[in-house]
């Protein structure tokens, strides 16, 4: 490849950590190297959270703080000032899971509107996201999304569900704060995907505002986005896309097994891979019909773009191509492309330190499961602990 080797800077991936954050860091990849500590740390952090011992200080004070921005959105705004200063702007994600009635479902749209208000008075926010499942329950996607007839109580459930996109989204208009809205499962994504393009025929006239995303490593998400970029095209609206390579997929392969479907994750990660950049590529090739959120831990996906950015004379700082990556995590992709002037936001979980467990212990187990993930993050961070002794 052509492109300069940016990652290996690390004096600029950790310009904002102090010695001591430099530290924790290293303590806390080095836990997550050992799956057999990441089970019996979650198992003895449920409990303790369970039995209310008082134990949210150590974790507040450890991996909360290390992998979110703080417990609201006020309480994240030095995290978020501190990275703006260095290039990096923000995605706050108000990272509660598993809610399942009405009542939370209006909250969590509430508290998505808070946050596209707050989004439009900071400079270093110009993204929200939101969860479909925080908006409503997942197995009316699914019935939704299988094509099955809901009864009359679905249907009036359904539309209260359509009706908190349509708000979200339509602030994100009147705001300019763009929209992410996440990926879920298979098995009710065809209901988002539908929801998702009405969204975006609505409110992607003039420009992107909400985006969907594509989970790369389901094998036929490259198919799909062509059907959509045709669509599109046909009836005069842009599309926005986040792409990433996925987050269930021992749950996708297992559910298909259990009920006798071929399996819509791709074969291995070489084909994952292929499937991201050739998308990656795609979308690339016709940005003035689509914009781009490149989600990548992946070096060589992130060099790719950069590559293909060149080739094809996009700015590095054009709007419509955006990279990102998790707070906490690949501070070497997302501060270096920062540096060299490309658009990167960072994903910042927040809320209370007991309901972000959930999110918190998914991140740990998915580091022990990604192969040279951790191993990187643990390098980096020695490289920069032996240049800050010279």
């Amino acid at each position: 490849m052509t492109t300069d080797r940016i990652f290996d800077n690390t004096e600029i991936a950790f310009q904002l950590k102090s010695d001591s954050e430099l530290e924790r860091a290293y303590f806390l990849f080095k836990m997550i190297s050992h799956q057999p500590l990441v089970r019996i740390g979650t198992a003895a952090t449920n409990f303790a959270l369970k039995a209310h011992l008082p134990v949210e200080g150590l974790i507040r004070s450890t991996v909360f703080d290390h992998f979110c921005g703080g417990i609201n959105e006020k309480d994240c705004l030095s995290v978020v000032e501190n990275m703006y200063d260095k290039g990096v702007s923000s995605v706050l994600d108000f990272s509660v899971e598993g809610k399942e009635d009405e009542k939370e479902f209006d909250g969590a749209m509430e508290k998505t509107c808070e946050l596209v208000e707050f989004a439009h008075t900071q400079d270093a926010m110009p993204i929200a996201v939101f969860k479909p499942t925080g908006f409503g329950r997942l197995y009316l996607f699914e019935k939704k999304g299988s094509g099955k007839a809901l009864t009359e109580q679905e249907k009036a459930e359904w539309n209260r569900v359509v009706a908190r996109f349509d708000k979200v989204c339509k602030l994100g208009k009147e705001k300019d704060v763009e929209i992410l809205i996440d990926a879920e499962e298979s098995w009710m994504q065809d209901a988002v995907d539908d929801l998702v393009e009405s969204m975006m025929e609505r409110y992607n006239t003039n420009v992107p505002i909400v985006y969907g995303t594509l989970q790369l490593y389901r094998w036929d998400r490259l198919d799909y986005l062509k059907q959509i970029h045709e669509r599109a095209k046909q009836k005069g609206y842009k599309l926005g896309f986040k792409i990433v390579r996925g987050a269930y997929m021992e749950k996708e392969r297992d559910r298909a097994k259990e009920k006798g479907y071929p399996s819509p994750i791709c074969d291995d990660k070489a084909a994952t891979d292929a499937n991201f950049d050739a998308t990656l590529s795609y979308i690339l090739e016709h940005l003035d019909d689509i914009s781009l959120f490149v989600g990548t831990h992946n070096e060589e996906s992130s060099y790719l773009a950069m590559e293909i950015m060149d080739a094809l004379n996009i700015a590095k700082n054009d709007n419509r191509v955006w990279f990102g990556q998790l707070y906490g995590m690949s501070d070497h992709i997302s501060f270096n492309l920062a540096a060299h002037g490309y658009n990167v936001a960072k994903y910042v979980p927040f809320g209370p330190v007991k309901d972000v467990m959930p999110y918190l212990i998914r991140r740990a187990e998915e580091n022990t499961s990604v192969a040279g993930q951790t191993s990187r993050e643990l390098n980096l961070l020695k490289a920069e602990k032996k240049r800050r002794k010279v």
